[in-house]
């Protein structure tokens, strides 16, 4: 004999209850990105990886400079670049253009003022950024769920208590994230720094450090919740 299967709804004996918990967090960022694009040009193809290998190194070598306030630095793309002369017969060659594309995480936000003013009075070097982020272990995705859930569970208790009874059982609780991710993200657009591009800063001119504020990041989590209640007496 086959066994019964649960029905998806409530019975006269046990009924239902389905309720939406939700959830909206608004914290500090924990992690600042920064990109920084290299570039050097030259008449043949060897000055112009000497220099961008130069340029490159100098800036990593700052970057590195700030110890633990970095927590990640990696290497993007890479290119050399022949530009050929418009006019004449044949293909020539111009000038041959290099870029070195950088990404660099820091977690301490006084720094990042100061590290990203240095790097964009480096010879053609744009820094674009920050864009403000939390870690995906970030205890404030922790805590938005168990809100969520919290919520969810009072909202089926004030349903229960207008009919005069009581909860009786949790029947399912879902994470709609799993269903549908950009119902639970982080859902700040990330904030950016205006592109800054310096070559052949003045030497005697010390740049002053950038002031920049963090962006605060909204953090979302929302649940289904079913449960059962004791029969209310209507």
């Amino acid at each position: 004999m086959a066994t019964p299967t649960a029905l998806p709804y409530g019975t006269p004996d046990a009924p239902r209850i389905a309720v939406r918990g939700e959830a909206h967090l608004e914290v500090d960022p924990e992690l600042a990105r920064i990109t920084l694009t290299v570039g050097a040009r030259g008449r043949d193809r060897r000055t112009a990886l000497d220099d961008l290998t130069r340029r490159n190194t100098t800036a990593l070598d700052l970057v590195r400079t700030y110890g633990d306030a970095v927590e990640r630095l990696e290497t993007g793309t890479f290119s050399i670049t022949p530009e050929l002369t418009k006019h004449g017969r044949g293909e020539r060659v111009r000038t041959y253009h290099g870029t070195v594309h950088t990404t660099a995480e820091l977690t301490d936000f006084t720094a990042l003022g100061e590290l990203t003013t240095r790097l964009a009075d480096l010879e053609l070097t744009r820094v674009d950024g920050p864009w403000w982020t939390l870690r995906p272990t970030s205890p404030a995705h922790r805590k938005a769920r168990q809100q969520a859930v919290t919520e969810a569970v009072q909202r089926a208790r004030e349903y229960a208590d207008a009919l005069g009874t009581t909860l009786a059982a949790l029947v399912e609780i879902a994470d709609i994230g799993a269903e549908n991710p950009e119902a639970y993200r982080t859902a700040a657009t990330p904030a950016r720094m205006r592109n800054v591009a310096y070559s052949g800063a003045a030497e005697d001119l010390a740049a002053v450090p950038l002031d920049l504020e963090p962006q605060r990041q909204h953090v979302y989590a929302t649940v289904n919740a079913r449960f059962t209640m004791t029969p209310p007496t209507l």
